[in-house]
């Protein structure tokens, strides 16, 4: 099975920077971090951290699109039921969520008043002319 997420940074392992240990500790809400773009490709995205210099790439249009509605369900298996995919495809896109998560391309939301201030802060999307 290929792989949904591959870190677009081959010469070095990326560590952990959160508390999350796998999807289990991914409990409550979560959105794309303010400080990540997403630029639309074929293949799904590309992701950017504009902090940390990560790449990553989203190998699944599928995948962009639960990253893309984290914010608005009350957890990350909540998005990807609403998406109304296969059952059987979670545990990727849980692996997937998990290692965003973990470097920081991925954020809880603390407070549902928090969400509108951090969504005027967010970079904007470029979009491909494709």
């Amino acid at each position: 099975m290929r792989r949904l997420l591959i870190n677009g940074r081959t010469d070095q392992l990326v560590q952990p920077t959160s508390d999350v240990t796998g999807i289990d500790g991914m409990a409550g809400r979560w959105r794309l971090h303010p400080r990540v773009s997403l630029r639309p490709e074929p293949f799904g995205a590309l992701a950017y951290h504009y902090d940390n210099r990560r790449l990553n790439f989203l190998r699944s249009p599928d995948l962009v699109e639960l990253v893309r509605s984290l914010e608005d369900h009350e957890s990350p298996r909540a998005a990807f039921d609403a998406t109304g995919l296969d059952d059987r495809r979670w545990p990727a896109f849980a692996t997937a969520l998990t290692a965003l998560a973990r470097s920081d391309f991925l954020q809880p939301i603390d407070e549902i008043g928090e969400r509108d201030q951090i969504d005027r802060t967010r970079p904007e999307t470029t979009r491909s002319s494709r």
